[in-house]
């Protein structure tokens, strides 16, 4: 049995949870989501515990077993606390500015890169404007959200000029060699 999927989400004080056959919203105090999952899964919700139970062992069972319950998990650790990606900017001149809830960009393009955030992302700019936080209650949204601004101007292996995560090493190259004779 698949051991991710066979564990119980514990729904905490404050977060409503309903269940409809596989379809499964989960509103707390940072806002609310709702997902349909596969129509073999079964979701059960007894006493404040949030069950996943598969038919059989087939393989793409098992695969939909431990991902059904890491969404669920997800969705109510979302609505309770919320997720956060942190980006790095580096380069000389590079940095990023909110301008209301939007987030401008100076990373090396003749003009600044404008970012608009989707509903239930927000923004948070410190550390003289080279630290990004990305913070939101679905944790796929902030996850493409950072993706698509590090996409804007991805880290170079040279000198590490670029947008990318606090956590992200990048791999760096020699540049030019003298010449050998």
């Amino acid at each position: 049995m698949s051991r991710i999927g066979r564990l119980p989400v514990e729904v905490p004080q404050g977060v409503d949870v309903n269940v409809k056959g596989t379809h499964v919203r989960v509103k707390g105090p940072k806002g609310q989501l709702e997902h349909t999952f596969p129509a073999s899964m079964k979701i059960t919700l007894d006493k404040g515990v949030i069950t996943v139970d598969r038919p059989s062992d087939e393989g793409r069972h098992r695969a939909m077993h431990g991902m059904t319950r890491a969404i669920i998990n997800n969705m109510v650790i979302g609505v309770t606390d919320g997720f956060e990606k942190i980006l790095e900017i580096n380069g000389v001149g590079y940095r990023g500015e909110l301008q209301g809830k939007n987030l401008i960009l100076n990373v090396g393009y003749s003009h600044p890169v404008d970012v608009v955030p989707p509903e239930g992302i927000s923004f948070e700019v410190e550390d003289r404007n080279r630290v990004i936080h990305v913070r939101g209650y679905d944790k796929a949204l902030v996850g493409q959200v950072a993706a698509d601004i590090r996409k804007i101007r991805p880290p170079e292996p040279y000198k590490g000029k670029g947008i990318k995560y606090r956590d992200e090493r990048i791999r760096r190259k020699a540049g030019k060699a003298g010449k050998v004779m």
